[in-house]
Formats: structure tokens, sequence, C-alpha cells
């Protein structure tokens, strides 16, 4: 009988006390290890490089290099890299908006319950998409707007994917997961994560959050 090696978590904050809070909320879920923490967002490439984490638990105001500006950096690096989870005080439209975009799989706020940043981080290590509802608020008000160049950006990538491949990321965009998508399409799980995998290389997107925002803003606005 094998044992699943636990979610190796990388913790990013420049204030001791939030990570003295996230470690010692993290240390009473058996399948997840905080391998480290860094103190900048300069500092988290080492990091990585170090101690290959899973998840990432950034922080997004730091002396140095802001957190979206590390989380973009990660995204850009070739090879493996750990799914981010923006964790901050701060949950304005821009600051949302801006660490999906930079490749977070997820945003959530300080104030988050310790179990809901438990579970996020689980979900996150699986590639699913993590959104506290207040952060979820912010971004269909973002994307429920008028109309603008991301939208028409949005639209124009969108055509690039094949017909189910478009179903699939709209899906994806929904909040469902790889089996509701599969049951809704009448597809393998397989065949779904084909199809996520094919669109993200087809769009240059680091993970499905981003294709779900992507698809978010290609949606026809309401009025």
């Amino acid at each position: 009988m094998t044992v699943d090696a636990p979610i190796r978590v990388l913790l990013v904050d420049d204030d001791p006390l939030v990570c003295a809070g996230l470690r010692l909320m993290l240390r009473g879920a058996p399948d997840i290890e905080v391998v480290g923490e860094a103190a900048d967002g300069a500092d988290v490439p080492d990091a990585v490089e170090r101690l290959t984490p899973d998840v990432v638990l950034m922080d997004i105001r730091m002396p140095y290099l802001d957190g979206i500006s590390a989380t973009r950096a990660l995204a850009a690096r070739s090879g493996r890299t750990p799914q981010v989870i923006v964790l901050t005080t701060f949950d304005t439209d821009t600051t949302v908006i801006d660490a999906l975009r930079a490749g977070a799989s997820g945003f959530l706020v300080k104030h988050t319950p310790p179990e809901q940043i438990v579970e996020a981080v689980r979900r996150a290590a699986a590639g699913e998409p993590v959104l506290s509802p207040g952060v979820a608020r912010t971004l269909i008000s973002h994307v429920t707007g008028g109309a603008d160049p991301h939208t028409r950006r949005a639209r124009d990538s969108l055509a690039r994917l094949t017909e189910r491949e478009r179903e699939v990321a709209l899906a994806v965009a929904d909040g469902a997961a790889n089996a509701e998508i599969a049951a809704a399409l009448h597809l393998s799980v397989g065949a779904v994560k084909a199809h996520i995998s094919s669109a993200l290389a087809k769009l240059g997107l680091a993970n499905r959050t981003q294709l779900a925002v992507l698809a978010h803003e290609a949606r026809p606005r309401r009025p």
C-alpha cells in the first residue's frame, strides 16, 4: 500500500506573525507540509528551486518585489511550476484581476476561515481554481461590466479554439470540476483534461484559472 506524499507548501509573507499563524494552521492537516518561508517576492524563485513546493501562499504587498510580480515570474518559468494562491488583506478589483492574469490559481483574503484556507491548498494542488466568495463577486462584477479591449481580445482568443475546447473552457469558467464537465459534455475525464491542456497551450496560458478568466471576459455582457 502506497501513501500519497503530502502537499508541499511555501509561505511568502513579510509579516512573521502571519507566517507563524499559517504554519500553525496548516500543521493540523496530515496531508500538508510547510516546507519553507520567504519574506519577499524577490526570494521566491530561489525558494521554489530549492524546496520544490506544490503550492505557494503569496502575499501581495512586500518590501521589494510584490506578490503579483513574483507570481508572474513563476508563471513564466519553464518546466514544473507550483500553484500560487494569493492570500492578502487587499481585495480591490484591480488587485484580484491582476493576480489572476499574472497566473495565480486562486485569490483568498486573509480573514478567510482556517478550514477554507486548508481546503484551498488541497484544491489548488489538484489544479482547481480557488476564489473566496467576495473575490468571486469582484470577478463577476468585472466581467459583466461594459465592453472593453480585454473583451475583444478574449473573444478573439477563444475563436482560436475548437468548438469542443470552447465548450470545456466555458464550463471551467462556471467553476465546474473535470468530472462535472465530462458528464455534461458526454466525455471522459481524460478527454476533458486533454481539451484543457490543448486550450492552455494554444492560448499561452499557465493554468485553468487564467482560462476561466478569459472565458468569462469573452462572454456577452449583461445590459
